[in-house]
C-alpha cells in the first residue's frame, strides 16, 4: 500500500483464502474458508508499524490482524488464535510469558535445488567445515553480515539476549528476551524477515528449515514458558517458599496431554520430521524432566522466580503464532483441569509409549484430525482447514520421486 494511502486510514482486504494457502501457491476446496471466498479486514497493529533499515528506498512493514468484516478476529487467523489464548489466560487473572531460541543456518547461494546447501566463502576466503561451535570467533567470516543484523534489530526494536554460533556449519542461534506472548512471536516473525532480507543484501541465503543439511543437527524453535500473576506479576509455578506448585504441575500435564495432538502445529512440514528422526537435542517425546535435552518438555535451571517450562518439539519452520497458541493452549488446558504429569525422567531413558509422538507428517496430520482437543481449543473451522492445506502439501511432496529412490531402488528386482 502506498503510504499515502495508509495514513489516510484506507482499508486493505483480502480474500479469506489465503489465510489457507498452501507453502505451494494452492488451496484447498473452498468449503473450508467459504464458498464466496470472501473478504477479510486486515487491521493494522498500531504498536507494529515499523520503517525497514535494510532497505534503500522508505518501506515499511505493518503487522495486521485478519478479521471479519463484521469485526470478530478470524478463525482462521494465527495471530488471532494466539490473541484467544491470552486473554483465556487472562479471564482467570493470569499473564502467559514466553521467549524463543531461534535457530538459523547461513549458506551460500543455492539456485540449483538438486545440490546442497553449502556454507559461504567468509572473509578469510574458506568455508567453515564445521569446527566452530560455540567458539568466540565463529562469527568472523560473516560479521558484515552481523554487524547489520545487529543494527536492523536494535532499529526494529527487538531486544536480544544471547546469540551464538550452534553445533551445525554454519549454523547460528539467538535467544530472545522474555516477555508478553503476542510481543514475542511477533518479534520471532520480524526476526526470521529481518534474516532473510539481510542476507540477500550480503549475497547470502538464511534457511529456517528444520533439517537443510544431512548428518547435521537441525534447527528448533523452543518456547520457554511461565506463568504469572496479572495484578502482582508473580511466577505462579513456584510457591513463596521457592517449591514447585500445583499449577506448575499441571501446566506440564496440560503440556503432556497435547503434544502429540498438537505435534502437526509444532512440526508442519515433511522436512520437520528430518530433525525428529535423529533426536539427539530434538526429542520427538512428551516426557518431562528437569535439565535433561532428551526431553520433550525441559524444565531448566534456573531460580524459583524464573520457573519454566521449555517446550522443545517446535523447529526453525513453525509459525511462531500457532506454536506459541498451541504450547500456551495446553498448558492452560491442563490447569484448568488439574492435569497431573507422568513421573520426571533423568538420565538415559526409554520413552513410554503413552509419550511417544507421531513421527512423520501424514502421523501427525492424522493424529490432529482425530484430536477432539484441538478443535476445542483452536475450533473445528480451523483444524479441519489447517489439515486441508497441509494435505495439499503432503500431496505435492509424494508427487515427487527423490535422488534417494533412484539412487537405492532403481536397481532392486
Amino acid at each position: 500500500m502506498s503510504a499515502a494511502g495508509f495514513l489516510e486510514g484506507r482499508r486493505l482486504q483480502m480474500a479469506r483464502g489465503v489465510l489457507l494457502q498452501c507453502i505451494m501457491g494452492g488451496y484447498p476446496p473452498s468449503r473450508f474458508y467459504g464458498s464466496d471466498d470472501g473478504d477479510l479486514a486486515l487491521v493494522v497493529d498500531p504498536k507494529q508499524i515499523h520503517r525497514l533499515p535494510w532497505s534503500s528506498q522508505p518501506r515499511a512493514l505493518a503487522i495486521c490482524d485478519a478479521d471479519e468484516l463484521t469485526g470478530e478476529s478470524s478463525r482462521l487467523s494465527t495471530r488471532g488464535q494466539l490473541k484467544t489464548v491470552i486473554a483465556r489466560y487472562a479471564a482467570r487473572g493470569l499473564v502467559p510469558v514466553v521467549a524463543t531460541e531461534l535457530e538459523f543456518f547461513v549458506f551460500a547461494p543455492n539456485p540449483d535445488p538438486t545440490q546442497p546447501f553449502q556454507p559461504p566463502v567468509g572473509l578469510d576466503g574458506r568455508r567453515e567445515d564445521g569446527h566452530s561451535a560455540f567458539s568466540v570467533s565463529s562469527n568472523n567470516g560473516l560479521r558484515p553480515f552481523f554487524n547489520e543484523v545487529y543494527e536492523c534489530m536494535a532499529a526494529l526494536g527487538l531486544p536480544r539476549d544471547t546469540f551464538m554460533h550452534e553445533m551445525g556449519v554454519s549454523q547460528f542461534e539467538i535467544n530472545l528476551l522474555h516477555g508478553d506472548a503476542l510481543l514475542l512471536a511477533d518479534q520471532t516473525f520480524l526476526f526470521k524477515h529481518l534474516l532473510k532480507e539481510v542476507a540477500l543484501k550480503h549475497g547470502l541465503t538464511v534457511v529456517c528449515m528444520a533439517k537443510p543439511l544431512a548428518h547435521t543437527p537441525g534447527s528448533s524453535m523452543h518456547i520457554h514458558q511461565s506463568v504469572v500473576e496479572l495484578d502482582s506479576g508473580r511466577n505462579v509455578f513456584s510457591d513463596e517458599a521457592g517449591e514447585p506448585t500445583a499449577v506448575f504441575r499441571h501446566f506440564i500435564g496440560g503440556q503432556q496431554a497435547g503434544m502429540a495432538d498438537f505435534t502437526a502445529l509444532f512440526a508442519p512440514n515433511v522436512n520437520s520430521y528430518q530433525r525428529l528422526c535423529h533426536p539427539f537435542a530434538s526429542p520427538n517425546n512428551a516426557c518431562w524432566s528437569h535439565d535433561n535435552r532428551s526431553a520433550g518438555l525441559r524444565i531448566p535451571a534456573s531460580p524459583p522466580v524464573a520457573r519454566r517450562v521449555e517446550n522443545r518439539l517446535p523447529g526453525a519452520d513453525a509459525n511462531p503464532y500457532l506454536a506459541i497458541a498451541a504450547s500456551l493452549a495446553a498448558g492452560l488446558h491442563g490447569i484448568e483441569n488439574g492435569l497431573e504429569p507422568s513421573a520426571a525422567i533423568q538420565g538415559e531413558f526409554q520413552v513410554p509409549e503413552n509419550l511417544s509422538l507421531p513421527c512423520t507428517l501424514h502421523a501427525a496430520l492424522e493424529r490432529l484430525k482425530r484430536s477432539l482437543l484441538a478443535k476445542e481449543l483452536f475450533g473445528t473451522e480451523f483444524i479441519e482447514g489447517y489439515i486441508a492445506s497441509k494435505t495439499l502439501e503432503l500431496t505435492s511432496y509424494f508427487d515427487e520421486i527423490t535422488p534417494w529412490e533412484r539412487r537405492v531402488l532403481a536397481a532392486q528386482a
